[in-house]
C-alpha cells in the first residue's frame, strides 16, 4: 500500500481580486479607493499565494497606472483653471494702479 501526502491547495483569491479591480479601475475609471485596495490585494498576495504572483503583480501594476492616469487628469484639470483664471486676472488692481 502507498502511503500519499496531504495535498494543500494555495488559494489565488487575493492575486485575481487585484488584477480584476486593475482592469476595472481602468475601463470604468474607478479613481481612488478600488485601485488602492487591489494594491494592497496585489502586495499582500505575492507573499501568501505563490501560485498567483504574475496575476498580482499585473493587478498592481494595473492599479498604480490607474492612480497614476487620474492623478494627472486632475493636475491637468487644476493647471487649465488656474491658468484660465490668471489670464482673466486683472493685475492693476495688485500692484495699485
Amino acid at each position: 500500500m502507498t502511503a500519499y501526502g496531504t495535498i494543500t491547495h494555495h488559494g489565488t483569491g487575493k492575486g485575481t481580486a487585484s488584477l480584476l479591480l486593475g482592469i476595472c479601475s481602468l475601463v470604468a475609471g474607478w479613481t481612488l479607493i478600488a485601485p488602492i485596495l487591489g494594491v494592497a490585494l496585489g502586495i499582500s498576495s505575492r507573499g501568501s499565494e505563490p501560485s498567483a504572483r504574475g496575476r498580482a503583480g499585473w493587478g498592481i501594476l494595473l492599479n498604480l497606472v490607474a492612480m497614476l492616469g487620474w492623478v494627472i487628469a486632475v493636475i491637468a484639470v487644476l493647471g487649465v483653471g488656474v491658468g484660465a483664471a490668471a489670464w482673466n486676472l486683472d493685475l492693476g488692481t495688485l500692484v495699485g494702479g
